[in-house]
């Protein structure tokens, strides 16, 4: 395997020995598929990072840890990477930590292997139950800043807090499917990832506060638990559009866009409006091709910004900077940003 960059620093980069980076470099046995694979994306991350490796100044390793879909996940990588040049002479090194679906178990033991094989700083999405509670805390006591990205862990003892004020993004998807029906009854689908994340919890509180404080006569039929893929995403709506002949807008909490509208065309049902997050490649396509009518957006790059701050922050005794939150867009087919 060619590359120009010591294994000591690939072992650095993956978090792993610098005997496992040698017997994947030398194509010898007993590694696990998994880690192989952790070595080789440490690789391209590190020619990725090659830019700034002239420069002169502080190292800083951060371990970015996310359940979430492959298409979000992929954003914030661009993100990340994007905002790593800014920094300079300060090199950030980011190792990525992404699967879809997690279990609990999975990320607890994940955070307490980042934890004692050591880093500058965690940037987390994950649910928001006791056990990654008490994994971030333990990481904490250990000096290690724990950045919540997106998603908060407000009881926890995380250093701060990365994203969109995710109550009010919420309360403009109500705003914006309330006016659209003028005072006319409606019935939306709410679609939730997982009622485990704390952000999506808090978009849904704030629409339905708005919905019932101001449009009562707009209906909601809420799925969860699809995780945002498409597969599982489509059989929920799909189940719910059947049982359901009033629904006729959509807003899309958690994502898997693709398979809500193919849904609702299988089963020859219009809407009226669908409302979704986040300025994925998905949506950007979708929202050119007419088929959603709005995306929430905040600047992963503005919470990328926010993360490192806070991680530099967190570097000097006695001093701390909370993570801004970053600004709600409401983005149409006509005001769509350049991708990073």
């Amino acid at each position: 395997m060619s590359h120009p960059f010591l294994v000591k620093d690939i072992a650095f980069q993956a978090g792993v020995s610098t005997a496992t980076v040698d017997r994947v470099l030398n194509g010898r046995p007993g590694v696990r598929r998994q880690t192989e694979m952790r070595v080789k994306a440490a690789i391209a991350e590190l020619e990725k990072q090659q830019t700034g490796g002239g420069i002169s100044g502080r190292t800083l390793a951060i371990d970015i840890v996310m359940e979430t879909p492959e298409r979000f996940s992929d954003a914030v990588r661009s993100a990340f990477e994007a905002e790593v040049a800014t920094f300079l002479p300060t090199v950030f090194r980011c190792r990525f930590h992404f699967a879809e679906v997690m279990k609990p178990i999975e990320l607890v033991q994940l955070i307490d292997r980042i934890r004692l094989r050591g880093t500058h700083g965690i940037v987390l999405k994950a649910p928001d139950i006791p056990e990654i509670a008490a994994a971030v805390e333990r990481a904490t006591k250990a000096g290690i800043s724990v950045i919540t990205l997106v998603t908060d862990l407000p009881n926890s003892s995380r250093t701060a807090y990365a994203g969109a004020d995710n109550r009010a993004a919420g309360e403009t998807a109500a705003y914006l499917i309330g006016n659209s029906f003028d005072g006319a009854d409606a019935r939306v689908l709410v679609t939730l990832s997982s009622g485990r994340f704390r952000g999506e919890e808090e978009r849904e509180i704030g629409f339905r506060r708005v919905l019932r404080e101001r449009y009562p006569q707009i209906g909601v039929t809420e799925i969860s638990e699809g995780h945002g893929t498409d597969a599982a995403t489509g059989t929920l709506a799909a189940r719910a559009i059947a049982a359901d002949a009033a629904i006729n807008a959509v807003y899309s909490v958690g994502g898997g866009n693709r398979a809500v509208l193919a849904a609702f065309e299988a089963a020859g049902r219009p809407i009226r409006i669908f409302v979704a997050h986040d300025l994925d490649a998905d949506n950007r396509a979708l929202l050119a091709a007419g088929k959603i009518g709005f995306v929430l957006h905040h600047d992963l790059r503005t919470d990328a910004r926010s993360a490192f701050r806070a991680i530099m922050s967190g570097q000097v005794k006695g001093h701390s900077a909370p993570a801004m939150l970053s600004a709600v867009e409401i983005i149409t087919s006509y005001n769509m940003p350049t991708a990073v």
